[in-house]
């Protein structure tokens, strides 16, 4: 694959950012997506966004919950998304904490997740967007060249004050989407 055929995606962070902010969230009964979420994932996906979502899960790291709890919460975040009327082309998680278990790749803001679902959905990291309620979140913006966008949904409120320059702070997802069909068509797209 040439950098050339490779689309922009969107990579939002899931607690605190689709869904409402549930500390260790392990029931699905407890998923819940914060209101702007359906029309702005539907979107940026008729835009031609890849959607992905990515979650560090140190709560399997730490025990507090199985791996399972965790599939079946992010089968429902996927069922909601369905009812909405929308959907992501994927979603990739960390079950990592450095205290428990040792350092990894992947988890935020390291780039791992991003490279991995960038490999599979043919993503151009570079014209990309990250999304999320905490600084970790959109840090990966920074090494990987996209845009980071900071929601004040979640922690976004507690986080804001530590963004770096070059992230934007927005009130939440449907904030975000607005502003990045706006930027997408700022940016000059990749030529064959």
């Amino acid at each position: 694959m040439t950098e050339a055929t490779l689309g922009p995606g969107v990579f939002f962070d899931r607690d605190g950012t689709l869904i409402k902010e549930r500390v260790y969230l392990s029931d699905p009964e407890d998923a819940v997506l914060i209101p702007t979420v359906p029309r702005a994932l539907a979107d940026l996906g008729a835009a031609g966004f890849k959607l992905v979502i990515v979650t560090n899960q140190s709560g399997i790291a730490r025990g507090l919950y199985a791996e399972s709890d965790y599939h079946a919460v992010a089968k429902r975040v996927d069922e909601l998304l369905v009812q909405a009327g929308t959907s992501v082309d994927e979603t990739v998680y960390c079950p990592h904490h450095p205290d428990f278990g040792g350092p990894c790749d992947c988890r935020k803001p390291l780039t791992g997740m991003y490279r991995q679902a960038a490999e599979v959905l043919e993503i151009d990291l570079a014209r990309s967007f990250y999304v999320g309620d905490k600084v970790s979140d959109v840090l990966p913006a920074l090494e990987l060249g996209g845009k980071g966008i900071l929601v004040r949904t979640g922690y976004g409120c507690e986080e804001e004050s530590g963004v770096p320059d070059g992230v934007t702070v927005v009130d939440h997802v449907g904030d975000a989407a607005r502003l990045i069909m706006r930027l997408a068509e700022e940016v000059p797209k990749a030529t064959e």
